[in-house]
């Protein structure tokens, strides 16, 4: 069982579902919360949005994609491409969020939910290739 779990843990595909579900789960439970709170439904949506792609850097650098960042320093490029890319896929989400409760009259965790997919595949994309690569290309460099 050790082995299947350290096998898994090795897949960066792997490990991105898994976070990006805790990450999902972070905008989900917020947004309900901020929404039972009273909070308007796009005001809700972009807290929980925030809250959700703070906890994503910390979760996707670290374990996800083991960015090679020593110091705080070395955050500071990644985290400023990282937030780039979410804020593409936070306004993608809002459109959509908007889309399907507003105009499709869907109720609105459903319509926050479905959204959640497209979200997550264009994050992983944009977080694998162009956010997380610090000591990546120098490796690649040397392996050729």
């Amino acid at each position: 069982m050790k082995n299947l779990i350290a096998k898994l843990y090795g897949n960066d595909v792997v490990r991105y579902v898994f976070f990006g579900g805790c990450t999902t789960l972070v905008n989900l439970v917020s947004f309900f919360i901020l929404r039972k709170a009273g909070l308007a439904l796009t005001i809700a949506n972009v807290l929980s949005i925030i809250l959700a792609i703070l906890f994503a850097y910390v979760v996707n650098s670290k374990y996800v994609f083991q960015d090679k960042c020593n110091t705080l320093r070395d955050h500071i490029r990644p985290f400023c491409k990282f937030i780039s890319a979410r804020l593409v896929t936070m306004a993608v989400e809002i459109v959509g969020v908007w889309l399907l409760v507003e105009v499709c009259g869907m109720m609105d965790m459903l319509g926050k939910f479905m959204n959640q997919f497209i979200v997550m595949i264009l994050n992983y994309i944009f977080s694998k290739y162009l956010v997380f690569t610090t000591g990546k290309k120098e490796k690649w460099r040397n392996e050729s």
